[in-house]
């Protein structure tokens, strides 16, 4: 009796035991937007920071996004956010299109760098959505003058760095500042208000346009 007393308390603990701990390491999936677990690798940490930087931009745009939000849903501490890419206009840069297919663009004959800035930089903004660093440029400097220009002097040095280090002879930092220049007022114009000659525009009919005031401006 005692023995059989004995073994039945031992299957007891042992069943509670194996709850305890099923509770411990089986948890319920994570609700949609709730920050990541911590993680201790360098290139998963800026991977989730990325993707939680291009949700958090796209929902709130590039002025109502904080570094405490994204850091939040990336499941990291704020300052790795920093660690890794120095500010926010930086990590916008990064996660965000556009800035990443200019070198490409950049590449190849000089004589020909104005049709394939004309051309890449249509193709993009026609599909593009509110996240794109042109759109964002603007609408900040509507009502967050700050925080455009941070993102206008953050976009212009990497032109310029791009330019000089895929060109042998790289357009003068006034000639890279005028182009853009000509980028935004189509996007504005376009894309924007969507009104006026550039707005109703044939797509190639501005491409030939563009590209003619980019030859002006790059190459002359």
């Amino acid at each position: 009796m005692y023995v059989w007393s004995l073994r039945l308390l031992l299957e007891q603990v042992n069943e509670q035991s194996y709850t305890s701990d099923m509770e411990h390491t089986l948890t319920a999936p994570d609700p949609p937007g709730a920050p990541r677990k911590r993680i201790r690798d360098p290139q998963a940490h800026r991977a989730a920071i990325l993707e939680a930087a291009r949700a958090t931009f796209a929902e709130r745009g590039y002025a109502g996004a904080t570094i405490r939000e994204i850091a939040r849903r990336a499941g990291v501490a704020n300052g790795l956010v920093l660690r890794h890419f120095g500010s926010k206009e930086n990590l916008f840069m990064a996660a965000m299109p556009g800035p990443q297919n200019l070198a490409d663009l950049i590449q190849g004959d000089p004589q020909t760098l104005p049709e394939r800035l004309a051309h890449g930089y249509l193709a993009r903004m026609e599909h593009a959505r509110g996240d794109d660093p042109f759109l964002a440029l603007i609408r900040a400097a509507g009502s967050h003058e700050d925080a455009a220009i941070r993102l206008y002097a953050a976009m212009h040095e990497r032109s310029v760095a791009i330019y000089r280090q895929v060109l042998a002879d790289p357009p003068s930092e006034a000639q890279i500042a005028l182009a853009a220049a000509q980028l935004i007022g189509v996007t504005f114009s376009r894309y924007i208000i969507k009104a006026g000659p550039l707005a109703q525009m044939p797509l190639q009919q501005l491409e030939h346009h563009l590209a003619q005031a980019l030859r002006a401006t790059l190459l002359s």
